[in-house]
């Protein structure tokens, strides 16, 4: 048996039909939208958490004000001292900036340096002092070696070789003789001294006899 109906009930029929599947892809098309906001937000949010993370992981762990320290050798004994207005430590490279460092060698063997800067930045995972701006050198003399004075705007130190570098122009005392270039490599364990172009050597004049 077949059940025929009217065409006014079956259109009323196939419009309610239509319209609870209309309201059923409203309400898939709300909740994908929903998860799409949520989703999106969670990114967002773990986004900013990361730029937050990595800003707070570069700012500095400590901060010390008129410090000194001491770095020992392999034998246990002070190879250098490092003093300074205020040094600053960042974590995330391991590495300390320096308002107006003073670096002192402590070897018994040579003649001891004495540095001065502006500023400093120590690597302290290469044991490495750069100097910066205003660099002033001074080693005292002894009975094999003269005086020596050194000038420049920047240097790096390597306090365990006993080694001073730069590519910047320099002015260096040595005794009484005044020697100019540009770029130099020092090295106070052998007391020598390397210009690396545009040296000039000015000798004072011999006392009358």
């Amino acid at each position: 048996m077949r059940l025929t109906l009217p065409d006014t009930m079956a259109t009323y029929v196939n419009k309610r039909t239509a319209h609870r599947w209309r309201l059923l892809a409203v309400m898939l098309l709300g909740v994908f939208c929903a998860f799409g906001s949520f989703w999106l937000l969670q990114l967002v949010t773990q986004s900013n958490q990361g730029a937050q993370l990595g800003a707070r992981g570069n700012e500095p762990d400590y901060i010390v004000d008129n410090f000194s320290f001491v770095r020992m050798g392999p034998n246990g004994k002070p190879r250098y001292v490092v003093s300074g207005n205020r040094l600053t430590h960042r974590p995330v490279d391991d590495v300390s900036f320096v308002d107006k460092p003073v670096v002192q060698g402590m070897t018994v063997e040579h003649p001891r340096m004495t540095m001065t800067a502006d500023r400093a930045r120590i690597l302290h995972g290469q044991n490495q002092v750069d100097l910066i701006g205003n660099v002033d050198v001074q080693r005292p003399g002894n009975a094999t070696s003269q005086p020596l004075s050194i000038k420049t705007e920047q240097m790096t130190v390597l306090p365990d070789e006993e080694l001073l570098k730069t590519d910047k122009p320099v002015e260096m005392k040595l005794g009484g003789a005044i020697v100019r270039g540009t770029g130099m490599l020092a090295n106070n364990a052998t007391q020598q001294v390397h210009l690396a172009r545009q040296g000039q050597i000015i000798y004072p004049p011999r006392a009358n006899r």
